[in-house]
Formats: C-alpha cells, sequence, structure tokens
C-alpha cells in the first residue's frame, strides 16, 4: 500500500539547539518505521522552510503527504500559521494535516523518563511535587489542556503536580516550585512540557533555580517519536463515511 511522505513542521528557531533536536527527533522516527520517509519543514528561522519542502516534493511526482504539526496543544499555530502555509502547497499534492502531539499518555511517559534520568526514582513519587513546565500560550485551550494534563498526572502517585507557564500565562515556573514547597513536598523537580531547547526552554531553566530537580526537554525521547507515527497513521486512516451517506 502506499505510502504518504511524512512531514514534519517544525516552528524554527534562531538557536541551532532548537534545529538539531528536531532532526535527532526525526531521525528516531526514521528508525522506528524503516521505509517510511520522512522530511522536516520550519515554518521560521530554520531551513528549508515547509513551503520549500512542499515544492521539493511535487517536483519529485509525490502526491500524497501528511504534514504533522511538531506541537504539544492546538494553539495558534496548528490552527492558523500551519494550514495557511499548507494552503500555498502546489495543487497536485493531496495534503492531510495531522493533529499535534498532545495530549497523549506517551507524552507522560516521556515526562517521567526526563525526570528519572535527571535522578528520581519510582520511589520518589509521592514525596515529589512536579511543575509542569510548558512554554505558555494566549489560547484558552492549551492553557486548559496544560491544567488537565497536570491533574492526570497527579492521580499517577506524585505529591502534587502543578502547571507553569514561561509565558503568556501565570503561574512562572518559579511560583510553582515555591507553591509546592508550601504544600510540604518534600523535593520539587520541574518537567519541561517542550519538546526542544530555546528561548523559552532557557526561561523554564531558570525558573527552576529554587527546585531539586531539573529535567530535559523531551526532545528525541522513544514515547515522542511514537506519538508522531501514532497521529501519522491516524491522518492516513480514510474518514468513515457519514451515516447513511
Amino acid at each position: 500500500m502506499h505510502r504518504p511522505v511524512l512531514l514534519v513542521v517544525a516552528h524554527g528557531s534562531r538557536d541551532p539547539r532548537h534545529a538539531a533536536t528536531v532532526h535527532a527527533l526525526v531521525r528516531r522516527v526514521r528508525s522506528l518505521r524503516p521505509g517510511l520517509r520522512v522530511e522536516t519543514g520550519f515554518l521560521d528561522f530554520t531551513l528549508p522552510s515547509v513551503q520549500g519542502v512542499l515544492e521539493s516534493l511535487a517536483a519529485e511526482g509525490v502526491r500524497d503527504v501528511v504534514a504533522l504539526p511538531l506541537l504539544l496543544t492546538r494553539a495558534f499555530h496548528a490552527k492558523a500559521d500551519i494550514p495557511a502555509v499548507l494552503a500555498q502547497a502546489p495543487p497536485r499534492l493531496r495534503i492531510r494535516q495531522a493533529e499535534v502531539l498532545g495530549p497523549s499518555p506517551l507524552l507522560l511517559a516521556a515526562l517521567e523518563r526526563r525526570l528519572y534520568e535527571a535522578g528520581l526514582t519510582p520511589a520518589d513519587k509521592s514525596s515529589t511535587g512536579v511543575v509542569l513546565a510548558s512554554a505558555g500560550s494566549t489560547d484558552p485551550e492549551a492553557i486548559a489542556v496544560i491544567a488537565e494534563i497536570a491533574r492526570e498526572w497527579r492521580h499517577t502517585g506524585w505529591c502534587a503536580v502543578r502547571p507553569a507557564f514561561a509565558s503568556a500565562s501565570l503561574p512562572r515556573t518559579e511560583q510553582a516550585v515555591r507553591e509546592l514547597r508550601a504544600l510540604g513536598c518534600a523535593r520539587v523537580a520541574v518537567a519541561p512540557y517542550v519538546l526542544a531547547p530555546g528561548f523559552l526552554p532557557d526561561r523554564i531553566a531558570r525558573g527552576a533555580a529554587e527546585a531539586d530537580v531539573l529535567a530535559d526537554v523531551l526532545g528525541p525521547a522513544p514515547e515522542v517519536a511514537r506519538v508522531l507515527l501514532e497521529r501519522y497513521d491516524e491522518a492516513r486512516m480514510p474518514v468513515p463515511a457519514a451515516v447513511g451517506a
């Protein structure tokens, strides 16, 4: 069966660590699904651009593409930026936009992987408060999703979980760290709910100065790569016909 090309659509950044992390994640996706063609395009700052990749694919004779936003929430980029770019694609391409990565149980597993790599153990959960530190958004839907993820994660055994935001919304990471201290958690860990290093993740790290543990960004964690492939598979499934059609 013909498989559409997977085009991973990343935000882009002036920070070279961003592109390096995106490429590492894409390499892991390729390793999990040999034979699947995976390309990467960036919305800003970094080449190749999404438009440039789409034009190259069309020139090669590719017909079907799944465009997958490398985003954790359905904020502005997923709702407006990416559809606008895809709308300018060469007309010969049939493009389906996949859903964003989050929320997903696999992403929670990736967050825990990063916390354990930073020194925590499963035995520490009940005495550890966690700050779920995201980049932040002006989109109420995205903020509500982060708050719901924090509530769900709390039920897996942590002392407490508090959402925090590096921009646009409150509380900031440092405020959430102090709140968890005040609750009486024996230790406080900060788990960045971000995919790649950059300006806002650096702000999260500075806000974690009073925490006991700072986890790494999600990056090329195997669970993140598996979510990408789940979203790709969902997007290429035929849409069910309406009842009575």
